[in-house]
């Protein structure tokens, strides 16, 4: 199976967020770095955002 690329990235939290989604991730038996990615999708899914094919550019910004 091919691993997936990935996009590394630097986030800086409130260490009280970070610690519970810390806790949260453990309940789910996830990576905190998981458990990340899961809550931004299920928001981007909620706003109806839908993610770019992975071959695909995201558009340009016009303006």
């Amino acid at each position: 199976m091919a691993k997936k690329e990935v996009k590394p990235f630097l986030l800086r939290l409130d260490p009280k967020v970070h610690a519970a989604v810390q806790r949260w991730a453990e309940e789910d038996l996830r990576s905190l770095n998981g458990q990340i990615e899961f809550i931004l999708r299920q928001a981007l899914a909620k706003r109806g955002i839908k993610l770019d094919a992975p071959d695909e550019e995201p558009p340009a910004a016009s303006g």
